[in-house]
């Protein structure tokens, strides 16, 4: 028996969901359109190529969401953008400001676990760095603090450069020291010693 036959034997007890089984003689008479045939399959090809680079495109930027966030003491919608990079976290958040124009914030790192291997930051731990105190120098010489809906003055709290700062947000407490124009450390159990950062 031959291939031809044995195709023939296997699809003849096919069922053709109530069609008219075609001849051979009919399959015969059909003409061959092998150009027509390559160029829908081109086509097909394209069509799948081109789905999944844009499904690839739309990921590269990595995990993409909508969040709100305490910008300067103000309630803002922003977008944040987190990406994985061998074990190491970038996230940025793009938000609009009143004048139309956009700002961006970025950052990013590991968490070392208690063993000591480090792991990508999880969105929780980025979300909880986002809403961490801000410190700001104006162009008049006052610092401001910015923190969840408060906006403090601590310009004239300044001693040999270094102002402490108790920040409450309902049962929370979180004490701050500043260098001025040198960085701030913050904590939820005691001020920060000045002479352990920059």
């Amino acid at each position: 028996m031959t291939g031809r036959d044995q195709y023939k034997k296997v699809f003849d007890k096919v069922s053709s969901f109530g069609m008219e089984p075609l001849k051979e003689e009919d399959l015969m008479k059909r003409k061959k359109h092998p150009v027509k045939n390559m160029a829908a399959a081109a086509a097909v090809l394209i069509l799948i190529a081109g789905s999944t680079g844009a499904a690839y495109a739309a990921n590269v930027g990595g995990i993409q969401r909508k969040i709100q966030l305490w910008i300067r003491g103000d309630q803002t919608d922003a977008t944040l953008v987190v990406r994985d990079e061998d074990g190491y976290s970038q996230y940025s958040v793009t938000y609009e400001l009143e004048d139309g124009s956009t700002e961006s914030i970025y950052g990013g790192g590991v968490a070392i676990e208690p063993d000591g291997t480090e792991r990508a930051l999880t969105e929780d731990e980025i979300m909880r760095d986002l809403s961490m105190p801000e410190v700001e120098y104006e162009e008049d010489g006052s610092v401001w603090v910015y923190y969840c809906d408060q906006k403090i003055d601590v310009t004239d709290s300044f001693e040999d450069g270094v102002c402490y700062v108790k920040l409450l947000n309902g049962s929370e407490t979180v004490y701050m020291t500043i260098k001025y124009k040198n960085g701030f450390s913050v904590s939820r159990s005691k001020y920060p010693d000045p002479a352990m950062f920059n």
